[in-house]
């Protein structure tokens, strides 16, 4: 168990391979571990290479939601979604699928995937009971529900969504806000409309302690949903949030106390003025518990630039103490993302993760460099430190200049030519 080695001060492979990432003395990641204030989600039956810790202090992490629908199931390029993911620099995959045969879909994944793999096992129970003849997502069983948790531990997730935080009492609450967007957690939906149907308190919520067991068996690290997070800003940082957020950091401590990693997920859409005091509730409540946000979303009206929406919010709530950023893509609200969307989500959020390390003192010499590079006007060198050199290349082509050691907008008038000739003395 990470969480209990830590404590006990035993050093782990993963606690030393995370520490080499981030160029940290390994006593410092086991340190955060043992208090909870980062994790490490690998499941003892996924072999990858590239295991990342995700809290307090760290580089900032990203996540690429990827899977299919039932309108469309194209294993394939699933898995291209995957290695590109890989190649633009994720620390992880979701894998939402809903559509086809989501075992193997799942599994496919996790064996081709170097990176942490998150599910939510909540869709698996929902579709499948679905799929019966004559039943809906509301017919799930208690044993339904659980028995898709321990088959994701077997497969070997490393870390799954679970919204615990459903409960009874909060969708009461929600009854009484009359919020504007409603819920809209899909997960937090099945569970919502199965109490609502079934006259019963959530399962994950009632019969945590089995959910803990089954955690602890797998070394899954739970990732606690927010199922009541705002789908507009006209929801944000309302009651019904809040009010899960504190059931969540509750749920938090007796995750620790069983020796299971936890994480918690943030809100979807909050406007740029709330997103720090959004982070800043979330590490009091939680007691400093890693914290995974979508976004978030700063503004409503951009569908096809939510991706930009996005890094907007992802990089202000990272400056403030957010962890771990899941990306957004240009077809949010609008479709299931193709390849390209995919590349392109993830790159803004990547730049929103960077720019929010360079505010913790993290990988900034790698801008310096960068700095250094356009001083002397060294392309190539610009392209190898480009975070996407065949992207950069490919602007510079587009309308070359005539002169080869300037841009095609300044040419002859280049600024930096003109202070390398006349204030440092370097004629080209």
């Amino acid at each position: 168990m990470l969480m209990r080695d830590a404590r006990n001060g035993d050093m782990t492979d993963e606690v030393q391979i995370a520490a080499e990432h981030e160029g940290v003395d390994p006593e410092r990641i086991m340190r955060l571990v043992a208090s909870g204030r980062a994790v490490i989600p690998k499941n003892v039956n996924h072999d990858f290479g590239r295991i990342r810790a995700i809290g307090e202090g760290l580089k900032v992490k990203v996540n690429v939601n990827l899977g299919t629908s039932k309108d469309y199931v194209n294993l394939e390029e699933e898995l291209e979604k995957v290695r590109i993911s890989e190649r633009y620099g994720a620390d992880a995959v979701m894998d939402l699928s809903t559509g086809g045969d989501v075992k193997t879909i799942r599994k496919k994944i996790l064996s081709e995937s170097d990176l942490m793999v998150g599910t939510v096992p909540i869709y698996q129970a929902g579709i499948e009971k679905a799929r019966e003849p004559g039943k809906a997502v509301v017919d799930m069983t208690e044993d339904d529900m659980f028995n898709a948790i321990e088959q994701h531990g077997k497969d070997g997730v490393d870390f799954i969504t679970v919204h615990c935080g459903v409960n009874l009492h909060s969708v009461e609450r929600l009854k009484r806000q009359r919020r504007t967007t409603g819920m809209v957690s899909r997960g937090g939906s099945f569970l919502l409309a199965w109490m609502l149907h079934n006259g019963e308190d959530n399962p994950l919520f009632s019969n945590y302690d089995h959910l803990l067991d089954i955690a602890r068996e797998y070394e899954m690290t739970l990732s606690l949903g927010d199922g009541f997070r705002p789908g507009g800003i006209a929801d944000s940082t309302d009651r019904p949030q809040l009010d899960e957020l504190l059931t969540l950091g509750e749920l938090v401590d007796r995750a620790r106390e069983a020796d299971v990693q936890a994480m918690v997920e943030g809100p979807g859409h909050i406007p740029l003025h709330q997103v720090a005091a959004n982070v800043q509730l979330q590490k009091a409540a939680c007691r400093g518990a890693p914290f995974y946000v979508l976004g978030p979303i700063v503004t409503d009206i951009f569908p096809g630039y939510d991706h930009i929406t996005s890094a907007i919010g992802g990089a202000v709530a990272a400056m403030n103490g957010a962890d771990f950023l899941c990306y957004v893509t240009p077809a949010e609200h609008l479709a299931l993302p193709a390849v390209e969307d995919v590349k392109e989500g993830l790159i803004a959020t990547r730049i929103a993760a960077h720019a929010a390390d360079i505010t913790r003192g993290i990988d900034i010499e790698k801008d310096h460099a960068m700095d250094r590079a356009r001083y002397a006007l060294d392309w190539r060198k610009q392209f190898e430190l480009s975070s996407d050199p065949e992207r950069a290349d490919e602007y510079r082509k587009r309308r070359g200049p005539s002169n080869d050691d300037v841009c095609s907008m300044c040419g002859d008038f280049c600024a930096l030519k003109m202070t390398r000739e006349y204030l440092d003395g370097i004629e080209e």
